[in-house]
């Protein structure tokens, strides 16, 4: 196979673009190890103290992740987000104002590989939310494992990350009466496992916590859809029943990170690499959905309110699927 590698002409705009992706991926991928690493390894060496006195500051930090976490305005409105964001590009796409006197549960579908939609739109202020949404503060939710890392944990909430657990949920919707909103991707870790180019793959049919605790909390459910998510990369067939399948499955299962064997481009040539393909995605946000609050929602109503949610989200997808270039007679697939 000829491997084609990237003019040396390219403009400065588009070299810092990469650099930027090429950070965000390493962020996703490798830098939760790397601190792991660093933390024990400088403990041999005439640096140990900066393990030691971190320690302790962690122990005393414990539980700031689960209580809203430590975001930082420097990081979030930083100038390499910007150049994340034109790399695709991504932008975020607002249907109807969110009142900032309510809080709210916002679905994001799909999860896709490494969630570029989410992180840019929610972690970032690159895309405009503070413009798009006055008064909302969003919550992007990660999963518990990485905030027991050394220094990535806090790296991952200066951006305003949180674990994906209820208690943390419950925490910022309980303490705050208005101005919150929690994003969830829903079909989380296993849904990346769907992710593939021209697909519209959305792992929901029975993932309901999310809708229980939209009852329990009395907050509204908003529905959201990233056109182009599932672009970024190619992934290894991995079909049902496959043997890869299986593998991935069980890993999923037994560590809750799941290993999609993806690939797209590199930095220096567009032949192979971890860097995702320069491919547009639009985060659309939908309506609200009301939704009164019930501390014990039974089965039967949750089922009923977990309908709506998918007809709701479906509807969105119709509704602006043309515009974003998917084909007329595709449609959302629920899994």
């Amino acid at each position: 196979m000829a491997i084609e590698f990237a003019p040396r002409s390219l403009p400065l705009e588009r070299r810092l673009q990469t650099l930027a992706v090429l950070q965000w991926v390493y962020s996703f991928l490798g830098l939760a190890l790397t601190c792991i690493f660093l933390f024990f390894a400088l403990l041999f060496t005439r640096f140990w103290i900066i393990s030691v006195v971190y320690g302790i500051w962690w122990f005393i930090d414990w539980d700031t992740p689960s209580k809203g976490g430590r975001r930082s305005k420097y990081l979030q409105s930083h100038v390499m987000w910007r150049y994340l964001r034109d790399y695709f590009p991504i932008k975020l796409v607002k249907t109807v104002d969110l009142d900032p006197r309510q809080n709210y549960l916002m679905g994001f579908h799909p999860h896709g590989v490494l969630v570029a939609g989410g992180f840019t739109n929610f972690c970032t202020e690159a895309t405009g939310f503070p413009e798009l949404f006055p008064g909302i503060t969003p919550y992007l939710m990660l999963l518990p494992l990485w905030f027991r890392a050394p220094f990535f944990r806090d790296y991952a909430m200066s951006g305003g990350l949180i674990p994906s657990d209820k208690e943390s949920a419950g925490y910022i919707l309980k303490k705050y009466k208005g101005g919150q909103a929690i994003v969830i991707a829903v079909g989380g870790a296993a849904e990346s496992l769907y992710a593939q180019p021209g697909t519209f793959n959305v792992l929901l049919k029975n993932r309901k916590g999310f809708i229980r605790m939209a009852m329990e909390h009395g907050v509204s459910l908003v529905p959201m859809y990233s056109f182009g998510e599932n672009d970024l990369f190619d992934q290894v067939d991995n079909p049902k029943g496959s043997l890869l399948r299986k593998v991935q499955d069980k890993l999923q299962k037994a560590m809750g990170v799941a290993l999609p064997l993806f690939f797209a481009r590199g930095v220096f040539q567009y032949s192979f690499g971890l860097i995702p393909y320069r491919r547009p995605v639009h985060t659309v946000v939908g309506k609200p959905i009301k939704v009164p609050k019930n501390s014990t929602p039974s089965n039967e109503e949750v089922d009923k309110l977990h309908q709506l949610y998918m007809e709701k989200l479906s509807k969105l997808f119709e509704a602006h699927k043309t515009q974003y270039n998917v084909p007329a007679d595709r449609h959302l697939t629920f899994l």
